[in-house]
């Protein structure tokens, strides 16, 4: 059964207009500015295409197929800015210690981004019109940008002012003229490193050509039968390799133009008879480094024999004559080998490989035996199995954090480099504001990972493999029994999740619900106890006002059955022949041996719906757990059930036709495709609803109790139950005119309609509370809030047995049915403050009895006092539609807003923001709401983010203080803030990319090269590519685009006293330098100077007696 939201969610990518702006964050960082959020995302770069790295600020930037930039630093530095075209970026160049950055994308414009500033911003950008970009080079320490196309030629760009320069190298004047085919495109442009006047340009087809800039023309043509992928040059500017087609490589030398130097062929077959070897896959990439001592290193990727078929893909690290192959989890998109020096004519000295996969980021430790990789700081395992679902928490328990860290860190196994993490550029914000935020993602493989997302960063704290309380199907046919889902039968679905009490509840998609204890000790379970329930419901179509209804019948001996009472692989009380339908058994297998738990999260119960004849269970809608009753309650849309984790029994078990009195109305029928079976003969078919519901708790209770007997504490059991429901029903529709709206309707309308409505009403939302659950009561008692995806609003008042103390040995009852297209329930006391659910402080299940009973103490409930006003309390009900407060325990509705007509709302929420408490919303339209409380006065009605996927509807969560974030893409977190305070303090907390560090020094030339000119030979590009030398570019070629980051160019400051301090400090250092060189040299002229006036006085003395004919 696909999730009822799936219908509302197609109708609101039909609604959502085409025109609607797009996020504020996959604007250009500019809108973001403007309007005053910040950027904040986490994760993996989607769809990666092109990688760049500044050796000497120590920066990181990602460009994607969708036009997007990453940039990383240190732990905790992470920048994300959008191109406004959206077009993949598929090169990218810094201006290495320039704090700027180049981009080229797939549309042929490129853009300069200012980098010294917090947010990013585009201060140039170039678009070309007749020809394509296929490769651009930036010299280092040079302001001319070498641009190659597809038609072969390369264009040359001022990088400070965006302009084209008059000098072109024409495709036809580079090859030679008898060639009779065009070369294809420029595959790559660098210079010589020894050599700035001599640049070398590699054409597809497998030409290349040393092009010499100061005669405009070829110096010499190498040419190879394969085309070509990649050149790299030796430092010595001597030598350089090409990668081919044929999986080749080809070292040329530059004065030997007509035969290549050496072919190899990396991974290829070497034949005996000495022929060429086979052909192999082609090496997309190589680079060739060299060290002052030892053997260079040559690092390929690519180039496996076609016959390794199903292969991952390679990178290979050739050093010397060892060559190692390194296979990765992802196929290879870029990788960069990191080096000491910045200078291409110097020994490289490379340290690392960093290698950018199409789905993480590895960077490989060159200096250490056997190549391991460094342990990654960044949040990119966000996406390690599909996220299905998501939960934000702002303002946690200070020792949560700590308590996860804690118990997460021993499930690193893996070893790692002992060194640093490289990539260490940027520094951290300044801001001083901050709070304990955790956000949990559940995953498709099972898993939960809880992040701690405090200050704009985000960190992994722990992991909860779900997966691990059930068997593994060891065959296709014994999968195909029962799994309910192809695919991913652990996947979670929903969780419900208690901070104050580490209370965890997680359901999955084979409708399986999993109750967690935090603890700090590792215990080994020798059974797992799991709770199946069966129910089965009678048709109808029509309601019967008059009779009562057939209600949920569970089969006897089925509702529950622990899993000591019958085999793991055939269940006692089910059937699962090939001559009949599945009936009575679970989708999943819960393990029948021993399961050791490490510290953290561990099982507490089990809890499986299972097949009716031949139809499975329906998908889990809905979820609460509270820890103070110790009661987990879960719905779909057959009705609802509620467990008592702390008896590990079944409570309750309640159809949704069953929520309804028997004299309601609008009582609704449940509608089920399965045949109408009879129900079971003990139980008679006319029994009242609480006779059912206690023969199934006795039900439940008798077979528990049986398998448990010999590990229950006590030796006789009293059994105490009393449920007492409220059927108050309340249905967020517009009244009817000539009825006066003052208490909870019970109107069959639905708030959405009827097309995308599915024909059975669900279980939508629980919140539990302590209320007044009927109108004459006069003090508040434990209660539940039930609604539905039809908009209707129940209460049900909870039983609690006398003397909390003894729950062990007194069970619970108790029970919560809603209704209707409910998102979210909250209640408020009479000053408008918001009543939060009781909770029990955490304490350790596995540390001794004394420790447990310092630490388990329940929160204090509200006192139960008498009414200070006639309606001490207000329920808030917000549904997809409309948003009411009704006064308690009068049931009078006191406000109403309607908070959309022409769409829907996807996710609604109770939050605290600047002191106050507001309903917070998000449409399928893309509009983010607020509401006041207790008023509903309208606070925010933003343009956000239209609805353009699914994933985005299950994921969108708000929290407190101003927060909320979705899963933007597959690997990818956004966080925003719709509150100015919170905007400002993250503004303060942004990361500074830009740090002023001085450039290394240029290699020494040596006394010998110095004087016999061996050294590198610089070139006036000034000269040559200036207006003055080379003349204007064609103004049709490409046009010049301000960009909005300002035209200071830059030398724009970047932001932050920090900042400013320290380029002051370089500045005075500078200036102070240039004085003493300028004091050195005034005082070399004043010593030349007495010297002079000495020898000229003693000339003048020398020669004042004499004639002149002596002289």
């Amino acid at each position: 059964k696909k999730d009822s939201n799936f219908g509302r969610c197609l109708l609101g990518l039909c609604v959502s207009s085409a025109g609607l702006f797009l996020s504020r964050r996959n604007r250009l960082p500019s809108v973001e500015k403007k309007n005053g959020t910040p950027t904040v995302r986490h994760g993996f770069p989607y769809q990666p295409s092109s990688m760049a790295f500044d050796p000497v600020q120590k920066i990181l930037a990602v460009g994607t197929q969708t036009g997007a930039l990453r940039l990383f630093g240190c732990a905790g530095v992470e920048c994300y800015c959008q191109h406004e075209s959206g077009a993949a970026v598929i090169q990218l160049q810094f201006l290495i210690n320039e704090g700027a950055l180049v981009s080229a994308l797939a549309d042929d414009s490129i853009h300069m981004w200012n980098l010294r500033q917090k947010i990013p911003a585009i201060l140039h950008s170039l678009k070309f019109s007749r020809e394509r970009i296929t490769y651009c080079h930036l010299p280092f320490q040079s302001k001319w940008l070498y641009i190659g196309t597809e038609r072969g030629n390369i264009h040359i760009v001022n990088v400070e002012s965006f302009t084209l320069s008059g000098y072109v190298i024409m495709w036809n004047k580079a090859i030679e003229l008898s060639t009779k085919t065009h070369p294809g495109p420029v595959v790559h442009i660098s210079d010589n490193p020894m050599d700035e006047g001599k640049l070398l340009i590699g054409y597809e087809c497998g030409v290349v050509v040393l092009w010499d800039l100061k005669c405009k023309k070829a110096d010499c043509r190498y040419n190879y039968d394969e085309a070509i992928h990649s050149v790299a040059w030796h430092h010595e500017g001597k030598q350089f390799v090409c990668s081919h087609s044929d999986g080749t490589l080809t070292t040329w030398n530059i004065r030997i133009p007509a035969k290549s130097a050496q072919i190899i062929t990396p991974h290829g077959k070497q034949p005996k008879d000495g022929k060429k070897p086979e052909p192999c896959k082609p090496i997309l990439k190589v680079e060739y480094k060299t060290t002052r001592v030892g053997d260079p290193f040559m690092v390929l990727s690519g180039g496996l024999s076609y016959d390794t078929v199903g292969r991952r893909a390679c990178l290979t690290v050739m050093h010397g004559k060892s060559t190692t192959v390194l296979e990765m989890d992802y196929p290879i998109v870029d990788f960069l080998t990191l080096c000491e020096t910045p200078y291409p004519n110097d020994f490289q000295e490379p340290y690392a490989v960093v290698v950018l996969l199409e789905k993480d980021l590895v960077l490989i430790d060159l200096g250490q035996i056997g190549y391991p990789i460094f342990e990654n700081p960044y949040p990119l395992t966000i996406h390690e199995s599909p996220v299905t679902c998501c939960e934000y928490f702002v303002d946690c328990p200070s020792e949560l954090i700590p308590a996860l860290y804690s118990v997460g860190s021993r499930q690193k196994r893996q070893s790692y480099s002992k060194k640093e993490w490289p990539i260490s550029g940027g520094n951290w914000g300044q801001g001083t504001q901050s709070y304990p935020e955790i956000i949990i993602t559940g995953h498709a493989d099972g898993s939960i990972k809880f992040w701690d997302a405090s200050a704009l960063m985000l960190q992994v704290l722990y992991k909860l493999k779900t997966a691990k309380v059930f068997e593994r199907a060891r065959s296709k046919e014994e999968k195909a029994n029962t799994e309910i889902v192809e695919e991913d039968p652990f996947a979670i679905q929903t969780l419900s999740w208690c901070p104050e009490s580490r209370m965890l509840c997680v359901a999955g998609v084979s409708a399986h619900v999993i109750v967690y204890r935090f603890s700090k000790q590792e215990v080994t379970t020798e059974v797992l106890l799991e709770v199946r329930m069966q129910c089965e419901f009678n048709g109808g179509d029509s309601p019967d006002p008059g009779g009562e209804q057939t209600p949920t019948l569970p089969t006897q001996g089925a509702s529950s059955s622990p899993q000591e009472s019958e085999p793991p692989t055939q269940p006692s009380t089910g059937s699962n022949s090939s001559d009949g339908p599945r009936d009575n058994i679970p989708c999943l297998q819960v393990r029948s041996s021993p399961l050791k738990q490490s510290p953290g999260y561990q099982v507490e119960l089990v809890i499986q719906l299972v097949w009716v004849s031949g139809e499975p269970p329906q998908p889990i809608t809905s979820l609460a757990i509270n820890s103070s009753y110790g009661l987990v309650v879960f719905g779909n849309t057959n009705g609802l059930a509620v467990a008592d984790y702390l008896q590990k029994t079944l409570l309750l078990h309640m159809g949704t036709s069953e929520l309804y009195s028997p004299s309601d109305p609008y009582q609704r029928q449940p509608r089920s495709p399965r045949k109408v079976r009879q129900p079971s003969g003990d139980i008679p078919t006319g029994t009242s609803c609480m006779s059912r519901l206690s023969n199934l708790y006795f039900e439940s209770v008798k077979k528990l109790r049986s398998s448990h007997t010999s590990k229950s504490c006590c030796s006789c059991f009293k059994l105490f139950f009393f449920l007492f429901l409220i059927l108050c029903s309340v249905v967020l529709t517009p009244p009817v005119p000539d009825a006066r709206d003052n208490t909870f309707t019970r109107s069959r309308s639905s708030s959405v309609t009827s097309i995308e409505r599915e024909s059975r009403e669900a279980i939508s939302s629980f919140h539990f509370c302590e209320s007044y659950p009927r109108k004459s009561d006069s003090v508040v008692s434990p209660c539940l809030l039930v609604g539905t995806t039809q908009g209707t609003v129940m209460m049900v008042a909870l039983s609690m047995p006398p003397g909390g103390d003894q729950r062990l040995q007194q069970p619970v009852g108790s029970m919560v049915t809603l209704k209707g297209g409910i998102l979210t329930m909250a209640l408020l006391d009479a000053a408008g403050a918001l009543l939060p659910p009781s909770y029990e402080p955490w304490y350790d299940p596995n540390a001794s009895d004394e420790e447990k009973e310092k630490s388990r103490r329940r929160r204090p409930a509200s006192p139960p006092s008498s009414q200070d006003g006639p309606d001490p309390q207000f329920a808030v009900l917000c549904s997809e539609k409309q948003a009411k407060v009704v006064a308690m325990p009068s049931q009078t509705r006191i406000y109403k807003h309607s908070i959309t007509e022409t769409s829907f709302v996807l996710r609604a929420d109770v939050v605290q923001m600047g002191g106050a408490n507001c309903i917070a919303c998000f449409c399928a339209n893309g509009h983010i709401m607020t509401l006041s409380l207790p008023s509903l006065r309208p606070l925010l009605d933003v343009n956000y983010l239209p609805l353009t996927d699914m994933r985005i509807a299950r994921t969108f969560c708000f929290s407190h203080l101003g927060q909320a974030l979705y899963l933007t893409s597959p690997t990818e977190i956004q966080r925003l803030t719709y509150s100015q305070e919170t905007c400002d303090n993250r503004q303060e907390m942004l990361s500074e990319l830009f740090t002023p560090v001085e450039t290394p020094e240029a290699p020494n030339r040596g006394f010998f090269k110095g004087l016999f000119g061996g050294g590198a030979q610089s070139l006036d590009r000034e000269d040559l590519f200036g207006e003055t030398g080379a003349g204007k570019a064609s103004r049709s070629l490409a046009q010049h685009i301000p960009g909005q980051g300002g035209m200071e160019g830059m030398k724009g400051a970047a932001s932050g006293v920090v900042g400013d301090l320290a380029r002051a400090r370089i500045a005075l250092d500078e200036r102070g330098q240039k004085l003493g060189e300028l004091e050195d040299r005034t005082a070399a002229m004043m010593s030349s100077a007495d010297s002079f006036s000495k020898h000229a006085h003693d000339m003048m003395l020398k020669y004042k007696d004499k004639k002149w004919y002596q002289l």
